[in-house]
């Protein structure tokens, strides 16, 4: 499948589930939008613009920049010679911007087989407060990704170009229930250009996430990818498993520092949910963290003289 056709998916993949949504939820969100003055827009459904490894709904402002440092050492497995996976490191970089309040746009690079990868996110409808008319925030995220490491395939030949790009296409679904319980529902489609016969090119997944908050500057985190059977089924070693991960968020002013455990080694769409290798019970655990930093590139407006 070429690139043309790959965006014209998803462009097809969006106006199917806009037109979905318009058809069910577009009299609510007109109503919703034309209420009185006093009923608003939820806020703070999450705090980052990760669970662990999951994007949430949110995304920066319009004209603000994140920052985000994500971090995993190695399995706590490989033993105390190695200081429980302290002496290894998978580290991925990312710039998200906010070009309106609604629509953003990230990249990042990954030390993961060397990979490169960019989004689009445009949050379809925000949650409403007080009258209950939109109950929950949508947002429709599509990720390339494109890896970068020399491995070989077989003896001589090289992988081409073509066959390094991977593409995830998400429907983020979030509700906040209460100022303390957030959590979201993540339909996942994933095109793999390359794959190990006989293993399937698409495959499906869904993801669940949510966020508890447990003091004013802390919040337990937790996420789980299901990948559905019989997709992804050449053997690996370790055996492949759905991805499961923990956090632990601290707020510090202007950032946000997250505490996590997961058995994913990656931090991008296509590989967590689909390469995750090993499980929580043998011991292919990753501590790590992730570090967010916003800035505010917008320049404020000049005072009335």
């Amino acid at each position: 499948m070429n690139t043309r056709k790959i965006f014209l998916s998803l462009i097809l993949f969006i106006s199917v589930f806009r037109s979905a949504a318009q058809d069910s939820l577009l009299k609510s969100l007109n109503n919703s939008m034309s209420s009185a003055a006093n009923t608003g827009y939820v806020t703070g459904t999450f705090k980052a613009l990760y669970i662990v490894n999951m994007k949430t709904i949110e995304a920066p402002a319009a004209g603000a920049l994140n920052v985000e440092i994500q971090h995993r050492f190695g399995t706590i497995n490989t033993g105390a010679y190695n200081l429980w996976g302290l002496d290894f490191a998978t580290l991925r970089l990312g710039l998200d911007y906010g070009i309106s309040d609604r629509f953003s746009v990230g990249i990042g690079r990954s030390s993961y087989l060397q990979t490169f990868d960019g989004y689009l996110k445009y949050k379809l409808l925000r949650q409403t407060d007080q009258s209950m008319r939109v109950p929950v925030s949508v947002s429709l995220l599509g990720t390339s990704s494109y890896f970068t490491n020399h491995a070989p395939l077989g003896d001589n030949a090289q992988i081409s170009s073509s066959s390094r790009f991977n593409y995830t296409f998400q429907m983020l679904i979030a509700r906040k229930f209460s100022s303390r319980f957030s959590f979201e529902l993540t339909p996942t489609f994933i095109h793999y250009n390359m794959v190990t016969a006989p293993d399937n090119n698409n495959v499906f997944a869904l993801a669940g996430g949510a966020r508890m908050k447990i003091t004013k500057r802390m919040a337990i985190t937790a996420e789980y990818n299901y990948l559905f059977p019989n997709q992804l089924v050449s053997p690996l070693d370790p055996p492949r498993s759905n991805s499961l991960s923990f956090g632990w968020d601290i707020e510090t002013g202007g950032h946000v520092f997250q505490l996590v455990f997961t058995n994913s080694q990656s931090m991008i769409e296509s590989q967590y949910i689909g390469q995750t290798a090993g499980t929580w019970g043998k011991g292919y655990v990753y501590f790590g963290f992730n570090i967010s930093r916003n800035f505010n590139l917008k320049p404020h407006d000049k005072p009335k003289a």
